[in-house]
Order: structure tokens, then sequence, then C-alpha cells
């Protein structure tokens, strides 16, 4: 037997429909994405030198024993509240916002006596705060 072959006609496949598919695509997905800007904090960081510029005279050291007694600049002071400690820093700093000012408390000492300190120098504006560690073995 024999068959007849037929002619056919080839196949072509139309790209057309295709690519408008995909611009359209394109299209919603840049319409529809939502870009977000991350937020930066700008700071601007202290430089160190060799040299330490603060003197014994320019600085403040409150230093708070285990009972909750408190010391600044190794006068002990007659109360243990915020407005005396308070007039204290006022005193030995002459008002200077920009002295530093370092809170050193001893490991036995109840919390609230160091929320003290730092309460009155935040009160009186102080910039520079600071808490003192030691460094554990």
């Amino acid at each position: 037997m024999k068959f007849k072959r037929s002619h056919r006609e080839e196949l072509e496949l139309n790209l057309t429909p295709l690519i408008d598919v995909v611009f359209l695509l394109l299209i919603f997905f840049m319409v529809s994405t939502t870009f977000q800007k991350e937020s930066e904090i700008s700071l601007q960081l202290p430089r160190a030198s060799d040299n330490p510029n603060a003197t014994v005279a320019d600085k403040i050291d409150v230093v708070i024993n285990a009972s909750g007694k408190f010391y600044v600049n190794d006068q002990e002071l007659l109360s243990n509240d915020v407005a005396s400690l308070q007039a204290a820093l006022r005193e030995v700093s002459g008002g200077d916002r920009e002295m530093p000012l370092s809170i050193r408390a001893d490991a036995q000492t109840p919390h609230q006596a160091v929320v003290i300190a730092m309460d009155a120098a935040a009160k009186l504006g102080m910039l520079r705060m600071s808490i003192a560690t030691t460094k554990s073995n």
C-alpha cells in the first residue's frame, strides 16, 4: 500500500501575544511595587585624642556606696534625695551642662539610688553622663 502524502503547511508560533502579556506583567509589577526608604540616624561621633582633655577639676564623680549614700567629688551629702544631689551637682558644675559626669556605684547599691543620681543629672540637663564599671576577671 502506498499512502499518498499530503502537503502540510508549516506551523508558526506567533510570539506577539506572548510579548504583550509579558509587557503587561512587567508594567503591573512596576506600578504595584512599593519602595521603602530605610530611615537613617545621622550621628556625629566624637573624636578621641592621645591627650586627655578632662582634668580632675573638669569632671564630676558621683559615688554611691552599698548603703545608698552619695558622694560628689569625694564630699559626702547629708541627704540622699534628688534635691540635695541636684544642689550639689549644680554647685560643683557651676551651671556647665557640658561637664562630664561619672556615676560609680557599688555592686550592692540599691537600684533606686542610681536612678536618683541619673534623675538629678537629667533635671539639670547634664549632657555627658556615664556609668563607671570595672572589668570582670
